[in-house]
């Protein structure tokens, strides 16, 4: 048992390759679980017996015909974790295989039985030789065993955006709120690639045109005092924040982790500056919240 006595939660992901286990334990990682992709069968057990000595209580491992043919030995697996106290839920992921078929066309990626030696068939010979479609079916055979151990969902007709929703809904996982990055810029360097949102605050006072301002920076107290003192700084900084928190609540239904919101001014120095920190202070109390000054790291003023 756990060192504060609760039982450790393990989530076992398997399931059809191509059926979207990455984008479920992507989803798990995100929720905090330690995750674990491509795990032996055999290492199971004493990796989740080593994380719940460590005090991990949320664990999740996938599991599946890439690490071998054999997955026999789960069920017992299961068995022996479960009356060592250590909760283990079972979901396995599933999709018609022509969908699969059309998911592997677009990757581009080889099914993980296509490069090892297996009978399908009755014929003995190497799987590179083998079709996607035999790979599909030859998988379905290894997996049958298993399918019962846990919750089945078919994934054909889901986006990855509702998968997420559904694994979500069924651990019955809160997500982790959107970590906030508000990034000032320079408009004649770019507009940040990374920035999900972009405001422009170049028709505001420019502290540049003041002799003793134009050296500093919006981190030092001289320019934030004139900033501060421009009626219209203010209502920009106010009518962002408002954008960005009324639209918060639709990026986090998105499952976003993080939102890049970018303020640029001409030269990123002071305008951008201040009223990045100006709004990373005020979703500090509600939000993870950074702020990074590309101009000023640029030039190595930050």
């Amino acid at each position: 048992m756990a060192h504060d006595g609760r039982p450790m939660q393990l989530v076992l992901v398997t399931g059809m390759s191509g059926s979207g286990k990455s984008i479920v334990l992507n989803a798990l990682e995100d929720a905090g679980f330690f995750c674990v992709d491509n795990l032996p069968i055999g290492f199971l057990a004493p990796l989740a017996r080593s994380l719940d000595d460590q005090g991990h209580r949320k664990v999740a491992i996938a599991a599946d015909v890439r690490v071998g043919a054999d997955l026999g030995p789960l069920r017992e697996t299961i068995d022996s974790l479960r009356s060592g106290g250590i909760s283990v839920q079972v979901i396995f992921l599933n999709a018609q295989t022509q969908t699969l078929i059309q998911r592997y066309s677009e990757t581009r990626r080889r099914h993980p039985l296509s490069l090892r030696p297996q009978r399908i068939s009755g014929q003995e010979g190497e799987a590179a030789a083998s079709s996607l479609l035999e790979c599909i079916e030859h998988e379905r055979r290894i997996l049958s065993d298993i399918e019962s151990l846990g919750m089945s969902l078919d994934t054909t007709d889901l986006k990855p955006a509702s998968l997420r929703a559904w694994i979500r809904e069924f651990l019955s996982l809160t997500p982790a709120p959107v970590s906030l990055l508000f990034q000032s810029f320079a408009y004649k360097a770019g507009i940040p690639l990374d920035a999900d949102l972009v405001f422009d605050v170049r028709c505001l006072p420019n502290p540049h045109y003041i002799e003793a301002l134009k050296p500093l920076t919006g981190l030092d107290l001289p320019v934030a005092q004139y900033l501060r003192g421009q009626p219209e700084v203010g209502s920009m900084i106010q009518d962002i924040a408002a954008f960005v928190r009324r639209w918060l609540p639709a990026y986090e239904a998105d499952q976003r982790s993080y939102l890049t919101i970018a303020l640029g001014c001409t030269g990123g120095q002071h305008r951008s500056v201040y009223c990045a920190e100006e709004l990373a202070q005020q979703f500090s109390e509600t939000c993870p919240t950074l702020v990074r000054h590309r101009s000023l790291t640029q030039r190595g003023l930050n």
